[in-house]
């Protein structure tokens, strides 16, 4: 039986501003990682589901940044979450209301 697994990334602008990866500021396992993803989802942040990604993210330490053999995959997931973020952002507005439709 598989166990839910979560990390949480953090890339703001701390981060960016200063040239730095993305780094760890959550993981768990069972109830903790499902508590991740909840708190994640109920703040509007998209959750990604890779299970190797994962697994390979788990042996590193919180709050460490994320190193450069992982470069690719954390760029594959960060445009992920810019597509969405992108895609479901609602259209300015000027009087009507107006879907976005998909690129």
């Amino acid at each position: 039986m598989y166990r839910a697994r979560a990390v949480a990334l953090r890339y703001g602008e701390q981060e960016q501003g200063r040239g730095l990866s993305p780094r760890i500021v959550a993981t768990g396992e069972g109830a903790i990682a499902e508590a991740i993803m909840e708190r994640a989802r109920a703040h509007g942040i998209p959750v990604h589901e890779s299970r190797e990604l994962v697994a390979a993210l788990m042996h590193f330490d919180l709050d460490q940044h994320i190193p450069p053999a992982l470069y690719v995959a954390i760029a594959e997931v960060l445009t992920w979450v810019y597509r969405m973020e992108h895609t479901l952002a609602p259209a300015p507005t000027t009087g009507t209301a107006k879907a976005d439709s998909p690129a």
